[in-house]
């Protein structure tokens, strides 16, 4: 998956949609909203780093030798 392309984009959103919503509908303190638009920001910046990582060694071509 092309990294900030239209794919990763839609996953963004239903990412934060589904945390979102998780997180204020299940919440019953008073600061709820800052809450549940803190944890689905933190989710959306974990994808994003989790699919840097994955495309970084996606295109490797000297793999390590020997390896077992």
């Amino acid at each position: 998956m092309k990294l900030f392309g239209r794919n990763h984009i839609i996953i963004m959103a239903i990412t934060f949609a589904i945390l979102f919503a998780m997180n204020y509908i299940g919440n019953s303190e008073p600061d709820k909203l800052e809450r549940a638009l803190l944890t689905a920001a933190c989710g959306i910046i974990g994808l994003t780093i989790g699919l840097i990582i994955y495309n970084r060694g996606k295109n490797d071509n000297s793999p390590p030798q020997n390896f077992d």
